[in-house]
């Protein structure tokens, strides 16, 4: 198993006409969203208008969780829902899909074989707790505020507000969550 800290400053965001998308991560990494070449991609993006129309990603299935704010989701021909803070939604990029409501969110989109699941973690100050670790290529842990300490093969590490911490082909069973601050973590469990 090897392990990474990417730190907030080493992201990229862009503009998209309703507000900004900050990438957290595209695999592999030679791949660009643009080319759609990627297997995968894990971003946060900032909905700064009251309604609007997600980009068409023919191929790409996507999952997008609610860090902030609330909105309603409208999947043409499939469904609607009311998204609160830590919600997720599942659907195809194909799908024609809107939003009424302002929020921050997180996103996780596939291609091909590669599958992904999206869960939330909260700790308050001086919690800890142990999370399970099913057996996955890759698991992605962003922490979307606060500030936690953590352990991996011996190695004491403390993950700040913003940052996402990367394990590639985990072998421990569990990892042990200590909250040096009231926290949120967002959790992506990639199978490639």
């Amino acid at each position: 198993m090897s392990f990474s800290i990417i730190h907030a400053e080493n992201f990229k965001t862009i503009n998209w006409s309703g507000g900004t998308s900050t990438q957290l991560y595209i695999y592999p990494e030679t791949a660009e969203y643009g080319l759609r070449n990627f297997d995968f991609r894990l971003s946060t993006a900032k909905v700064e208008v009251e309604q609007s129309n997600f980009t068409s990603l023919p191929g790409v299935s996507r999952k997008i969780m609610i860090l902030d704010g609330q909105i309603k989701i409208s999947h043409k021909n499939h469904y609607n829902k009311i998204l609160h803070e830590f919600d997720v939604d599942a659907f195809e990029g194909d799908w024609e899909t809107s939003s009424v409501g302002m929020c921050t969110d997180f996103n996780l989109m596939t291609r091909g074989k590669t599958k992904g699941e999206l869960s939330s973690l909260s700790l308050l100050q001086k919690q800890a707790t142990d999370y399970p670790i099913s057996k996955h290529s890759m698991i992605f842990i962003y922490l979307y505020t606060g500030k936690i300490g953590l352990n991996i093969e011996q190695n004491d590490l403390v993950l700040k507000k913003g940052e996402l911490l990367i394990l590639d082909n985990p072998s421990q069973d569990e990892l042990k969550f200590s909250a040096l601050q009231d926290s949120h973590l967002i959790i992506s469990e990639i199978s490639l």
